[in-house]
């Protein structure tokens, strides 16, 4: 036979994942909790929001120096949402920050009893972004990390119940031995779960808190102040303990009533408080969605429970055994029970899901649900998803409203998050397809059919939208993409830039409530991405702008207010006047030491005369200061000739009553450190940048040796053509990230284009 030693043997990785922690004795339970106080002492509210901080790391700010900021950070939720996902969820980073707010609320106030709405046009990902919460979040909430305790009383029988019960138990053992034979697991599983645990050989039998009640709930509330200053030392969490209104909830909240009713009868019973305590044990809180075990999820074609109240028929009759059978504890509890202290969830506000939410309305107002005669209290995290159209079920319940609190899920409107779907859907390999930007230009095609045209917050920052023509569109939807992605564009004025303050800041980031809620879903996007990938991508030819233009004008055909008019024309122009700087650097060549010489030996001239001769005392050079020498600067940082003596005389009074006698007598700089040298140097290597194309254009060769680059018939060109064309293409790789292809292609589509002539008088 096959020896199966080998492959069996891997079952034991098995053994890590079970559960080793035992059940404690009240004693051992408060020696853990005084050992480990931050970790032990914790609602579902603390441990959801540290669930959180867990797997998102903090948030990065790219401005962090800038006064202006507004905290608008960049979290990575990939360990949340995406990490050992099947269907991973991806948010944007204006979700991320909605998430991350909404998770510190909980550190900071006492919880309310709300039910927290994640409302979100269809397509959105409402749906798995909650399953992928609850799962982490069961994750979590059964490691050590997240692991908190729940009551369980350890309770002695009857003297004559415990020979029933030991038969009971000598039975129960040979049934479950006999279905291990048969193969019948699940029932063992089951028998395991309803019954064997709550009796044990010692005549003891365990009675579980059904609402998984913190153990130290149990403490009277009218000695839980002073008995937890006697239990942990002075430091940083006893002065949060009793300061913080996160932990308001251990001093004020009340245990279960089948617990209250269990202390108050084994006391009367045993008429000893510290036997009592003896009675009460812990033991790690258990999370297991699929039972419905601190976390339940509610379809809207989940049908309701035929029976809405659950018991323990071995449990019962051994407490009626334990009192006399005056059943003075009555073991009765409902389904929300299960999950409290734990997150009760709805999938959709529809159907079965309305009546599970009007349901709700009592338990999220007063906090207990009747059961019977009795009242239980009820204290878990309520989720619930809803589309928009679904609203309106609300709005009869005025009373329901402020305990309500909505968190948007929209479309994504951050590009970098668009473009990070394409490639969770078809491969990271999707990139070498495409011409750097062009990828990212198709998200913000997409984008741009989700935000609304009109933006009050952008128009009171920028009134002239059209100088910034060749950057972006007349409604500035790209420069908004810009800033959903927490991007400030280097195109925009020194003066656009100081006046975009914290509270314009803060009314664009409010105005994203009201964007992604139409235009093309999640879904659409991937069906247009994969329609349009598969129609362009080849080995041949890389996708371009073209490419995308074609594509997404038929769709404009289709349905002409899909896009705002002129949306593609400006994309295509904001994307040409960047490759086109991209190129003109890359075939720049930075003589710096000579444009530091020009600089200097100018504004060491314009201390002189026209027709003197000077030696320049910082170049050692000697200067014949004319008109044609004047000018041969001035043309190279665009100043006209009427403007040329009033550019003189600012460069001089700049040198002589700042740079001179400030910067360099007082502050012992260099000339080349000066204020006044870095402004020229700026604005002649900018000018330099511009006409570095113009040598080329009208060179047929230059076009040719770009084409035959990397072929054998390169060699043939010029020497002079062979180093520009090799300058430049490596450049474009190396700075701008371009493939070989790649870079060979966009400089063929600038020169075809004359992407330089067009360009020139802007």
């Amino acid at each position: 036979m096959h020896d199966l030693s080998k492959a069996m043997a891997h079952f034991n990785v098995l053994k890590d994942g079970l559960d080793q922690s035992p059940i404690l004795t009240f004693n051992q339970f408060l020696q853990e909790a005084a050992a480990n106080p931050q970790r032990v002492v914790r609602d579902v509210y603390q441990i959801y929001g540290d669930m959180i901080n867990t797997f998102v790391d903090d948030g990065y700010d790219e401005y962090g120096n800038d006064p202006e900021s507004i905290q608008f950070l960049k979290y990575d939720c990939s360990r949340l949402f995406v990490e050992g996902s099947d269907r991973p969820f991806f948010a944007d980073r204006l979700f991320s920050n909605r998430l991350i707010r909404h998770a510190e609320s909980f550190k900071v106030g006492a919880k309310q009893n709300k039910i927290y709405i994640f409302e979100g046009p269809h397509g959105s990902g409402k749906s798995t972004f909650l399953n992928n919460l609850l799962r982490k979040f069961e994750e979590y909430a059964n490691s050590p990390e997240g692991r908190r305790f729940e009551v369980v009383w350890r309770l002695k029988h009857d003297s004559s119940e415990k020979g029933a019960s030991d038969h009971l138990n000598d039975l129960k053992k040979k049934l479950v031995r006999v279905l291990v034979n048969e193969g019948q697991n699940a029932l063992v599983q089951e028998l395991e779960n309803g019954c064997l645990e709550e009796i044990d050989p010692g005549g003891y039998f365990n009675v579980p808190c059904p609402s998984h009640d913190h153990p130290l709930l149990l403490v009277p509330k009218d000695i839980r102040r002073k008995f937890f200053d006697d239990l942990f030392e002075d430091g940083e969490f006893k002065w949060q303990l009793f300061t913080e209104k996160k932990y308001e909830w251990l001093f004020h909240d009340e245990p279960c009533t089948i617990c209250v009713s269990l202390f108050e009868e084994l006391l009367k019973k045993i008429k000893d408080p510290f036997k009592v305590m003896e009675c009460i044990h812990a033991r790690p809180y258990s999370f297991n969605r699929r039972l419905g075990e601190g976390v339940s999820v509610f379809n809207p074609g989940d049908k309701p429970l035929s029976k809405t109240v659950m018991t323990n028929p071995n449990i019962q009759r051994s407490l009626d055994g334990l009192f006399c059978g005056q059943n003075p504890v009555s073991y009765v509890y409902s389904r929300y029970a299960k999950t409290n202290n734990g997150i009760y969830a709805l999938m959709d506000i529809k159907s079965h899901n309305s009546d599970r939410l009007m349901e709700l309305h009592n338990i999220i107002s007063d906090g207990v649900h009747k059961v019977e005669d009795t009242e239980e209290k009820v204290t878990s995290l309520l989720f619930a998803l809803m589309n928009p159209e679904d609203k309106k079920l609300l709005s009869d319940l005025h009373a329901f409203t402020d305990r309500i609190e909505y968190i948007n899920i929209p479309y994504v409107l951050d590009l970098q998050t668009e473009v990070e779907i394409y490639r969770e859907n078809f491969g990271k390999h999707i990139d070498e397809s495409f011409l750097p930007r062009v990828l990212h230009n198709f998200a913000r095609v997409i984008i741009a059919t989700r935000l609304r045209t009109q933006s009050e917050a952008m128009q009171s920052w920028i009134r002239t939208p059209e100088k910034y023509q060749l950057y972006c569109d007349t409604n500035l939807q790209l420069l908004k993409m810009e800033i959903y992605t927490g991007y400030i564009p280097e195109w925009l004025s020194e003066d656009d830039v100081n006046n975009f303050t914290a509270k314009k800041r803060q009314k664009i980031i409010a105005e994203s409530e009201g964007d992604g809620w139409k235009g093309f879903s999640g879904r659409d996007s991937i069906r247009l991405f994969n329609e349009f990938y598969s129609m362009y991508a080849g080995e041949d030819k890389l996708i371009d702008m073209s490419m995308l233009g074609t594509f997404f004008r038929k769709y404009c055909k289709l349905d002409p207010d899909i896009l705002p008019k002129g949306f593609l024309d400006s994309l295509l122009r904001m994307h040409n006047f960047t490759v086109l700087q991209e190129v003109k650097e890359s075939l720049y060549y930075y003589n710096e030491e000579q444009i530091a010489k020009d600089i200097i030996n100018y504004v060491f001239a314009v201390n002189f005369e026209p027709d003197t001769v000077e030696f320049c005392e910082f170049t050692r050079e000697k200067l014949e200061i004319t008109e044609s020498f004047f000018r041969r600067f001035e043309g190279r940082v665009q100043i006209d000739e009427a403007a040329a003596k009033g550019f003189r005389s600012s460069v001089q009074k700049a040198y002589t009553t700042n740079a001179l006698p400030q910067e360099m007598l007082r502050d012992g700089r260099k000339i080349s450190d000066t204020s006044l040298f870095k402004t020229l140097h700026e604005k002649y290597v900018y000018n330099l940048k511009e006409k570095v194309l113009e040598p080329f254009m009208k060179n047929e060769n230059f076009r040719r040796a770009i084409k035959d680059y990397d072929l054998e018939g390169f060699k043939t060109y010029d020497k002079r053509i062979q180093s520009d064309v090799t300058f430049m293409i490596e450049n474009l790789q190396h700075k701008f990230r371009y493939s070989r292809q790649g870079a060979k292609e966009i400089c063929i589509y600038v020169v075809d284009n004359n992407l330089a002539r067009i360009f020139s008088n802007t």
